[in-house]
């Protein structure tokens, strides 16, 4: 695999581009998920019956990640005959027009039946722009790169996540602090929706600027590209595609878990308010920003393997340690398991940036490593605050930290059937 860079545009440039169009895409998607634990049953689902609200408003976050593979499809189909920079503009533009309707969409009271219809809509667009992002951010970062360095490039990307999800955070902590629970409720979630459209107007300059990378421009220039990519990947690499799937359930189910399901639990059963736990959260994701550079040098150091397995031998751990913490009534036991969930996710999550796209050669890289991704955000994420919330109602939080070390277990055998291409 061929990712030496061929140009020369600075380090800075690569590593802002592509870190910024995850942080702003990830940002509209976490902004979704918190109102989803917060609020979103109450505006867009009949009121008679509030634990149904919840469970609705988990649903509709999992329609996204559904959508997600049909964009990985999509956008790497185009990103895999036309390029990557074209093709990451129009996956950001997506995501970011559907973020801006939901943040204007009136709710049950106003339209019945037809609010939820249009959320769900808009909630698929929001999937299919992201299904197009990872996929290109990450080979916008690892074909620049040197050889040696791909897990450090390719972290960029990857720290999208976090700062995404600490602006999201900081936002719905700040309209917590400043607004009335009515206010907050009648129109102070929508805040950071429409606030998103500027984010986006920042990201698409910034990737306009960058060059066609190295390894597609060799593509192109020998007219390698392929008539359907992901034809052509299912039949060569279908075994890679399923086995990266799986790999990257632990890092979707140990995120969702801590923030979304952890989110609702806390603020609904244990008590904790609202600006108190995203507080909380706030601390905790430090965590999971700490972990991804370290993470990635290490992968650089001693390959990715060896990380993967041990983070997520960590995690399968860590669920067992999920019921105590949460029941402990402890700010600072929950917050410190939070930290732990999210610095795991940060370990296992980290090394993706390279050892995706590592499965794949150049002509279908953008379709094989999108469609990984996509597919292990299903596997890992799309139901899993629905589930947790019906293991939790069913047989209490150990089945749910049960379900974490679950689903840590079949992504550390992934992992073992994955290896590196050469070169």
């Amino acid at each position: 695999m061929n990712m030496q860079p061929t140009s020369t545009p600075s380090t800075t440039r690569i590593a802002f581009a592509s870190f910024i169009g995850t942080a702003i895409e990830f940002y509209d998607f976490y902004i979704y998920a918190m109102a989803a634990a917060l609020v979103i049953g109450q505006v867009f689902f009949p009121a008679e019956a509030p634990a149904a609200q919840s469970l609705n408003a988990f649903l509709t976050f999992g329609i996204a990640f559904l959508a997600r593979p049909l964009g990985a499809v999509l956008f790497g189909h185009f990103g895999d005959r036309v390029g990557r920079k074209v093709t990451l503009a129009a996956s950001l533009l997506l995501m970011g027009i559907s973020t801006l309707l939901i943040g204007v969409l009136p709710g049950y009271a106003e339209w019945g039946v037809w609010a939820p219809v249009v959320l769900c809509l808009l909630r698929f667009g929001q999937g299919l722009g992201l299904g197009g992002e990872w996929g290109g951010a990450a080979l916008l970062a690892t074909e620049h790169a040197p050889e040696g360095r791909r897990a450090w490039f390719g972290m960029f990307p990857q720290l999208g996540p976090s700062v995404g999800f600490l602006l999201a955070t900081l936002s719905f902590l700040g309209l917590s602090l400043w607004l009335t629970d009515a206010e907050f409720k009648a129109w102070g979630w929508r805040v950071p929706f429409i606030a998103s459209a500027l984010l986006v107007v920042v990201g698409l300059y910034v990737r306009f600027t960058l060059a066609e990378t190295p390894a597609f421009a060799a593509v192109l220039a020998h007219k390698a590209t392929h008539t359907l990519p992901v034809g052509a990947l299912l039949k060569t690499h279908a075994r890679a595609v399923l086995l990266g799937a799986l790999a990257m359930g632990v890092c979707y189910n140990l995120f969702y878990t801590a923030t979304v399901f952890c989110l609702s639990y806390g603020t609904g059963t244990l008590g904790i308010s609202r600006p108190v736990f995203l507080g909380m959260l706030c601390v905790a994701i430090l965590a999971m920003t700490l972990a991804t550079p370290l993470a990635a040098a290490w992968s650089d150091r001693i390959g990715r393997r060896p990380v993967l397995l041990r983070g997520a031998l960590a995690a399968m751990l860590a669920g067992f340690l999920l019921a105590p913490a949460l029941q402990s009534g402890s700010l600072l036991l929950v917050t410190a398991y939070l930290a732990l969930l999210l610095f795991l996710m940060g370990v296992t999550f980290a090394p993706m940036g390279a050892f995706l796209p590592e499965q794949f050669p150049a002509a279908m890289r953008y379709s094989g490593a999108g469609l990984a991704y996509s597919l292990g955000g299903i596997l890992g994420a799309s139901l899993a605050p629905a589930i947790s919330q019906a293991l939790v109602q069913q047989g209490g939080l150990a089945w749910v930290g049960g379900y974490v070390s679950v689903m840590a277990g079949l992504s550390a055998l992934a992992v073992l059937g994955l290896r590196a291409r050469a070169g």
